[in-house]
């Protein structure tokens, strides 16, 4: 689905079949000029999706940004600007809102992690538990807050989990995998260190380690020797990233951003 097909969902959820009946009671020609300003301090992220959903309510809509994508936005610092039709900036005004705050809220904890990790060389990563429909913004927002991505489906790359497990060994597996779709990238999910041994011997292209402290990961590290890329999943907080970051994993996988990242708050201030 294309961003102006998203938008306009989320327009026709919110307006209903009769479209929005308490705008409609305003003068048609009443105009203003309105503002959007954070609440508190973030990264910002959701803009495209924000400015389509005032213009497809209103083409002659003067929309202006001060701030974009991945700009760090201060508490009561006004970051753009609406002009023209006082009925169609209420009308547009939810619905831009809701995507703004959700996307800024997932760039805003997004960035919170990859500077609790600075300097370590460990990129923090999303992953696909994502609003169903919302993906590719949710992780245009990841890398708005200095984020990577994860494969955006499942035809993108193989993850050989625990589950698939159930049906074939590690080196069938991968050996499938290389026949199959040769120039995919090949990640084995290692709950245990014996399962990691044989991805290695397999040549996977990149190992997850599954639920494993500090410790193990860094032991998992040092077995690996850069024979492929080492990724840490399950359970890492804020609390406990720098401590996954400092023991040489590349990559640090993370639901949270985008199941669990609060919103940032943003309004919309007429003058």
């Amino acid at each position: 689905m294309t961003l102006s097909e998203l938008v306009a969902a989320a327009l026709a959820e919110d307006l209903g079949p009769l479209g929005d009946i308490t705008a409609a009671l305003l003068p048609s020609k009443a105009t203003a000029e309105a503002f959007l300003v954070p609440r508190t301090a973030g990264v910002l992220a959701g803009c495209p999706a924000a400015r389509e959903a005032f213009l497809q309510v209103d083409r002659e809509l003067d929309v202006e940004w001060s701030a974009w994508e991945g700009d760090s936005v201060i508490a009561g610092a006004r970051m753009a600007r609406i002009g023209g039709r006082l009925a169609s900036i209420l009308t547009a005004e939810r619905t831009a809102l809701n995507f703004l705050c959700h996307l800024s809220g997932i760039a805003t904890l997004t960035r919170r992690y990859v500077e609790l990790t600075a300097g370590t060389g460990a990129r923090i990563r999303d992953t696909r538990k994502t609003t169903p429909g919302l993906r590719a913004l949710e992780k245009a927002a990841v890398r708005a807050g200095g984020g990577v991505n994860h494969r955006g489906n499942l035809s993108d790359g193989i993850l050989v989990k625990d589950n698939h497990l159930g049906g074939m060994s590690i080196a069938e597996a991968v050996a499938e995998s290389r026949r199959l779709w040769p120039g995919r990238t090949v990640q084995v999910e290692c709950d245990t260190f014996d399962q990691l041994e044989q991805s290695l011997a397999a040549g996977a292209d990149l190992v997850l380690l599954d639920n494993m402290a500090p410790d193990e990961v860094r032991t998992a590290v040092e077995l690996v020797d850069h024979r492929c890329l080492v990724e840490v999943s399950g359970g890492v907080t804020l609390d406990t990233v720098a401590a996954y970051a400092s023991t040489g994993a590349d990559l640090i996988a993370i639901g949270a951003l985008t199941h669990s990242a609060p919103v940032l708050d943003i309004g919309l201030d007429l003058c």
